[in-house]
């Protein structure tokens, strides 16, 4: 898994947390829902190239 690519992961994973967290201090179910889904993004792109990356060995 590259650095930049772990880094994207990471930047979703951050975002997405972070705007689910605002969005239900305000009440925004909605918004929150799109923040939890680009969180998980995140946390599933991490996985796919950490597999992708055990695997090249």
């Amino acid at each position: 898994m590259s650095v930049g690519e772990r880094a994207k992961a990471k930047a979703e994973q951050v975002v997405g947390k972070t705007v689910r967290k605002a969005a239900d201090a305000m009440h925004k179910e909605t918004l929150a829902a799109k923040g939890a889904a680009l969180e998980a993004r995140g946390k599933m792109r991490g996985t796919k190239e950490q597999a992708k990356g055990s695997f090249k060995h």
